[in-house]
């Protein structure tokens, strides 16, 4: 046989059966020892020491958001069957999502392709909706995205032992007239970049000929709904575009430009320091932008936005260019026919325990915006008299238990809960259980509901997966506090968010930042620490090279104003 011969017959070989290529390189760098191969793609069986086939329990993740995609990624425990269920098969980092809207970012640079993680973990992944949760027979009902092909929408159903539903939540509109029609939102990638093309369209529509001045005035009057974090940066950045790029590029209408941030309560970003609030509102007038505060939308129309002012009770109309709206969040259809399902239909948002379990389900988790942790009240109705010594043995626990207690603690200065039993009750060994009420009716005035931040949805998805990760050495050791109501111990430490501080960029290159510690810090020092963490914070160092890039872009060329 010719050497040509035999090479195209191995070529042919290899070809057909491309595991063999890696056995005769794994072979050869072994020194000619016995190997044995498998496929690197992950086996689906478990064997014990005696060679006897261990069934999988099956978890399956809705959503690949900030709290599922975190869950996914510190993930290792091989005894799980892992499936994901989502409609888009990327993670968004949202925090950028408002420098997409003037093209500060591209889109692309803020998704991370989650086929990666699943090829890499070893999971399997579905792109399609859940849009029903059957708790009673552990099945979810689901649609396929595409509803566009000449077949139409695939629906099925699937098991599981464990559900994780972190499905993330919707725009709430508050049932305002006309808003979920007229008005845009900024949720979702697609969501910016319509934005973006509906700014662009409006300078174009704006700079045709033969157009009035009140015509040009309308078209180009932005709207923002909202003056919570979301609302007042994507404002600063659109008033950065006109005043930096705009002026260049559209010369002849930048003087009919006009932005107004309508905010329904007293002040805008109301969840943060007073000092980070009236910055803000300084920095929001001193730019231009007409804020509005005490104003609540009424109604939309294709062509005008009512408001009532809350003090007088006028309603107001005004024509605009275009609405973004920004207020708030709710619950997506599929979770409040869960709700209902499992008692919790007259909630805002799916209750959990503090080991985020939704309460009635031990089998089905919740995490980020899907659901709150329902904290219990520290103080009982039991009667009788409480010995400090005996007290002291569970002190631990109960600081574990509930957040509020070190929120009341570092709030009064007191070092820890016997300090708090002394204030109350003096030297004595004992207190009565009605002395202990009042203590603990005090303490429970702290307690406060997680904000829906993708900050605490990534550490609850950390949180839980190392639960998992853990689930059997746990079940034998449970490490966890004492059990109020039985015996023993709980499993797993309840879970506790970490605040590592909030950013509101200002616009301008100012940045105001609230960290741990009671520090604040407003300025363009400010915005340089803001791009460090969101660049550090982005999944991958492919995401991180593009965003960098892109702001490197602006700062030299300037914003991108195609509408594509």
């Amino acid at each position: 046989m010719s050497t040509r011969s035999f090479c195209k017959r191995a070529y042919s070989f290899f070809k057909a059966y491309p595991s063999a290529s890696k056995l005769l390189l794994l072979s050869t760098c072994s020194g000619g020892g016995l190997l044995v191969y498998s496929d690197s793609s992950p086996s689906k069986r478990t064997l014990t020491a005696d060679g006897q086939e261990i069934k999988k329990k099956k978890v399956v993740v809705l959503g690949s958001g900030w709290s599922g995609y975190s869950f996914l990624s510190h993930f290792n425990n091989p005894n799980y069957d892992v499936q994901v269920v989502s409609p888009r098969n990327f993670f968004l980092f949202t925090p950028l999502l408002p420098s997409v809207t003037n093209g500060t970012v591209e889109a692309r640079s803020i998704v991370e392709p989650i086929r990666g993680l699943m090829r890499k973990k070893g999971f399997e992944y579905t792109e399609a909706e859940c849009v029903k949760i059957d708790p009673s027979n552990k099945k979810i009902h689901c649609k396929s995205k595409d509803s566009t092909s000449l077949k139409g929408t695939t629906e099925f159903d699937m098991d599981y032992d464990i559900l994780v539903v972190a499905v993330g939540a919707k725009p709430n509109t508050f049932n305002t007239p006309g808003v979920e029609e007229h008005a845009h939102f900024l949720k979702e990638a697609d969501d910016a970049l319509k934005i973006r093309r509906s700014v662009i369209n409006c300078f174009e529509r704006a700079s045709l000929p033969d157009l009035t001045e009140e015509e040009r005035k309308k078209i180009l009057h932005f709207v923002v709904v909202g003056g919570g974090p979301t609302g007042v940066e994507f404002s600063a950045e659109l008033h950065d575009f006109l005043v930096e790029d705009v002026a260049k590029i559209y010369p002849k209408v930048q003087e009919f430009t006009r932005i107004t941030l309508l905010e329904a309560g007293d002040h805008i970003l109301n969840m943060f320091d007073k000092r980070i609030t009236a910055f803000a509102e300084e920095k929001v007038q001193r730019d231009g932008i007409d804020l509005k505060t005490k104003s609540m939308v009424v109604g939309v129309t294709a062509d005008e936005i009512s408001t009532k002012e809350r003090g007088s009770g006028e309603v107001v109309s005004e024509p605009y260019g275009m609405v973004v709206w920004s207020t708030g969040i709710g619950s997506r259809p599929v979770i409040k026919d869960f709700m209902h399902q499992i008692g919790q239909g007259q909630r805002r948002v799916l209750a959990t325990d503090e080991w985020l379990r939704v309460e009635g389900c031990d089998s089905v988790y919740a995490l980020g915006d899907t659901a709150t942790i329902n904290q219990r009240r520290v103080m009982k109705g039991e009667t009788g008299t409480l010995n400090k010594k005996e007290f002291k043995g569970v002190v631990k626990d109960i600081c574990q238990r509930y957040p509020q207690v070190e929120l009341y603690l570092k709030k009064k200065k007191l070092r820890n809960i016997a300090n708090l039993l002394k204030s109350a009750n003096g030297d004595n060994t004992e207190l009565s259980i009605e002395t202990f009420k009042q203590a603990l009716s005090e303490v429970d005035t702290q307690m406060k509901n997680l904000p829906a931040t993708a900050q605490v949805a990534s550490q609850q998805g950390k949180y839980l997966a190392k639960c998992f990760n853990k689930m059997e050495k746990c079940e034998k050791k449970p490490e966890g506090p004492l059990r109020f109501r039985g015996e023993g111990r709980h499993r797993f430490q309840p879970f506790r968010y970490r605040h590592f501080g909030s950013f509101a960029p200002l616009g301008g290159e100012q940045t105001a930042a609230e960290l741990p510690g009671d520090w604040v810090s407003i300025g363009h020092s400010s915005q340089w620490l803001w791009y460090s963490v969101y660049a550090s914070k982005l999944v991958s160092w492919r995401t991180r090279s593009l965003v960098v890039s892109d702001w490197v872009r602006r700062f030299i060329f300037g914003r991108d104003s195609s509408s594509i």
